[in-house]
Protein backbone atom coordinates (compact mmCIF):
# COMPACT_ATOMS: atom_id res chain seq x y z
CA UNK A 1 0.00 0.00 0.00
CA UNK A 2 1.89 3.47 -1.17
CA UNK A 3 1.57 6.36 0.14
CA UNK A 4 1.51 8.73 -2.55
CA UNK A 5 1.98 11.72 -0.84
CA UNK A 6 0.26 12.99 2.10
CA UNK A 7 -2.98 13.68 0.54
CA UNK A 8 -3.06 10.60 -2.27
CA UNK A 9 -3.20 7.02 -0.72
CA UNK A 10 -2.94 4.11 -3.06
CA UNK A 11 -4.16 0.14 -2.16
CA UNK A 12 -4.49 -2.75 -3.97
CA UNK A 13 -7.79 -5.15 -3.47
CA UNK A 14 -7.43 -8.40 -4.29
CA UNK A 15 -11.21 -9.58 -4.05
CA UNK A 16 -14.32 -8.40 -3.62
CA UNK A 17 -14.79 -9.18 0.20
CA UNK A 18 -11.44 -6.57 0.72
CA UNK A 19 -12.74 -3.92 -1.49
CA UNK A 20 -16.22 -4.38 0.98
CA UNK A 21 -13.79 -4.36 4.19
CA UNK A 22 -11.55 -1.31 3.09
CA UNK A 23 -15.20 0.79 2.31
CA UNK A 24 -16.81 -0.53 5.71
CA UNK A 25 -13.36 1.08 7.20
CA UNK A 26 -13.89 4.33 5.54
CA UNK A 27 -17.40 4.75 6.53
CA UNK A 28 -16.91 4.33 10.48
CA UNK A 29 -15.19 7.89 9.77
CA UNK A 30 -17.91 9.60 7.43
CA UNK A 31 -20.05 12.53 8.89
CA UNK A 32 -22.70 14.72 7.92
CA UNK A 33 -21.89 16.73 5.33
CA UNK A 34 -19.15 14.07 3.58
CA UNK A 35 -18.76 13.53 0.25
CA UNK A 36 -17.44 10.56 -1.80
CA UNK A 37 -16.93 10.91 -5.32
CA UNK A 38 -16.40 6.94 -7.15
CA UNK A 39 -14.15 7.13 -9.83
CA UNK A 40 -13.84 4.27 -12.36
CA UNK A 41 -14.82 1.95 -15.17
CA UNK A 42 -17.89 -0.08 -15.39
CA UNK A 43 -17.02 -3.47 -13.07
CA UNK A 44 -14.30 -2.04 -11.32
CA UNK A 45 -16.05 -1.91 -8.00
CA UNK A 46 -17.15 1.36 -7.81
CA UNK A 47 -20.60 0.10 -5.93
CA UNK A 48 -19.01 -2.85 -3.78
CA UNK A 49 -17.15 -0.42 -2.19
CA UNK A 50 -19.76 2.22 -1.26
CA UNK A 51 -21.80 -0.98 -0.10
CA UNK A 52 -18.74 -1.63 2.48
CA UNK A 53 -19.16 2.31 3.00
CA UNK A 54 -22.71 2.16 3.57
CA UNK A 55 -22.19 -1.27 5.78
CA UNK A 56 -19.43 0.80 7.63
CA UNK A 57 -21.15 3.92 8.36
CA UNK A 58 -23.89 2.24 10.23
CA UNK A 59 -26.66 1.81 6.73
CA UNK A 60 -28.95 -1.83 8.09
CA UNK A 61 -30.31 -2.71 4.81
CA UNK A 62 -28.42 -4.07 1.81
CA UNK A 63 -27.13 -1.41 -0.46
CA UNK A 64 -28.02 -1.93 -4.01
CA UNK A 65 -26.60 -0.29 -6.91
CA UNK A 66 -29.19 2.71 -7.81
CA UNK A 67 -28.26 2.70 -11.85
CA UNK A 68 -32.55 2.75 -12.33
CA UNK A 69 -33.80 5.18 -9.66
CA UNK A 70 -30.22 7.56 -9.25
CA UNK A 71 -30.56 7.79 -6.11
CA UNK A 72 -31.08 5.93 -3.07
CA UNK A 73 -31.41 7.20 0.87
CA UNK A 74 -30.84 5.18 3.79
CA UNK A 75 -31.44 5.71 7.46
CA UNK A 76 -29.32 4.11 10.33
CA UNK A 77 -30.85 3.97 13.98
CA UNK A 78 -28.67 6.16 16.64
CA UNK A 79 -29.66 9.38 14.65
CA UNK A 80 -30.98 11.58 12.18
CA UNK A 81 -27.96 11.58 9.67
CA UNK A 82 -28.93 9.91 6.19
CA UNK A 83 -26.77 8.41 3.66
CA UNK A 84 -27.65 8.80 0.08
CA UNK A 85 -26.39 6.80 -2.85
CA UNK A 86 -26.05 8.79 -5.83
CA UNK A 87 -25.27 7.08 -9.75
CA UNK A 88 -25.65 9.08 -12.15
CA UNK A 89 -24.16 6.47 -15.07
CA UNK A 90 -27.36 6.99 -17.15
CA UNK A 91 -27.46 10.46 -17.46
CA UNK A 92 -25.85 13.19 -19.73
CA UNK A 93 -23.32 14.86 -18.25
CA UNK A 94 -24.16 18.46 -17.23
CA UNK A 95 -27.66 18.43 -18.51
CA UNK A 96 -30.39 15.83 -16.77
CA UNK A 97 -28.31 16.86 -13.56
CA UNK A 98 -29.93 19.86 -12.83
CA UNK A 99 -33.40 19.06 -11.79
CA UNK A 100 -32.31 16.23 -9.26
CA UNK A 101 -31.50 18.36 -5.90
CA UNK A 102 -28.02 17.14 -5.69
CA UNK A 103 -27.02 20.84 -4.72
CA UNK A 104 -28.99 20.26 -2.12
CA UNK A 105 -27.83 17.01 -0.75
CA UNK A 106 -24.11 17.07 -1.69
CA UNK A 107 -22.38 18.79 1.55
CA UNK A 108 -25.83 19.06 3.49
CA UNK A 109 -24.83 18.38 7.30
CA UNK A 110 -27.38 15.99 7.91
CA UNK A 111 -26.35 13.82 4.94
CA UNK A 112 -23.29 11.87 4.07
CA UNK A 113 -23.61 11.27 0.13
CA UNK A 114 -21.20 8.59 -1.87
CA UNK A 115 -21.79 9.29 -5.83
CA UNK A 116 -20.81 7.21 -8.73
CA UNK A 117 -20.03 8.49 -11.78
CA UNK A 118 -19.62 11.55 -10.64
CA UNK A 119 -17.81 13.26 -13.73
CA UNK A 120 -21.41 13.63 -15.22
CA UNK A 121 -22.32 16.29 -12.16
CA UNK A 122 -18.62 18.16 -11.73
CA UNK A 123 -20.12 21.59 -11.54
CA UNK A 124 -22.56 20.31 -8.59
CA UNK A 125 -19.63 18.55 -6.74
CA UNK A 126 -18.01 20.68 -3.67
CA UNK A 127 -14.64 21.12 -4.39
CA UNK A 128 -13.39 19.66 -0.85
CA UNK A 129 -14.09 15.91 -1.09
CA UNK A 130 -12.44 12.48 -0.85
CA UNK A 131 -12.50 11.17 -5.10
CA UNK A 132 -11.53 7.47 -4.43
CA UNK A 133 -10.55 5.73 -8.22
CA UNK A 134 -10.85 2.27 -8.62
CA UNK A 135 -9.04 0.58 -11.81
CA UNK A 136 -9.33 -3.10 -12.92
CA UNK A 137 -5.83 -4.90 -12.29
CA UNK A 138 -7.11 -8.14 -13.31
CA UNK A 139 -9.99 -10.67 -12.95
CA UNK A 140 -10.33 -10.24 -9.48
CA UNK A 141 -7.68 -7.34 -7.93
CA UNK A 142 -8.52 -3.41 -8.30
CA UNK A 143 -6.42 -0.43 -7.57
CA UNK A 144 -8.09 2.24 -4.90
CA UNK A 145 -6.45 5.40 -5.06
CA UNK A 146 -7.76 8.00 -2.60
CA UNK A 147 -7.11 11.43 -3.13
CA UNK A 148 -8.16 14.40 -0.50
CA UNK A 149 -9.49 17.36 -1.57
CA UNK A 150 -9.77 20.12 1.49
CA UNK A 151 -8.75 19.88 5.19
CA UNK A 152 -11.74 17.81 6.47
CA UNK A 153 -10.69 15.04 3.51
CA UNK A 154 -7.10 15.34 4.52
CA UNK A 155 -7.70 14.90 8.22
CA UNK A 156 -9.99 11.77 7.33
CA UNK A 157 -7.35 10.14 4.93
CA UNK A 158 -5.03 10.37 7.67
CA UNK A 159 -6.81 8.76 9.97
CA UNK A 160 -8.25 6.15 7.57
CA UNK A 161 -4.57 5.33 6.77
CA UNK A 162 -3.51 4.90 10.18
CA UNK A 163 -6.70 2.51 11.17
CA UNK A 164 -5.50 0.67 7.64
CA UNK A 165 -1.47 0.44 8.67
CA UNK A 166 -1.93 1.77 12.38
CA UNK A 167 0.65 4.54 12.05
Amino acid sequence: MPILDADTLEFISRNPDQTRRIGARLGTLLKGGDVVALEGELGSGKTVLAQGIGQGWGVTETLISPTFVLIRRYERLHDDLLFYHIDLYRLIPGVEVAGLGLDELLGAPEAVCVLEWPDRATALLPEERLCIGLRWLDEYRRSLTFRARGDRYKTLLNHFRQELLGV
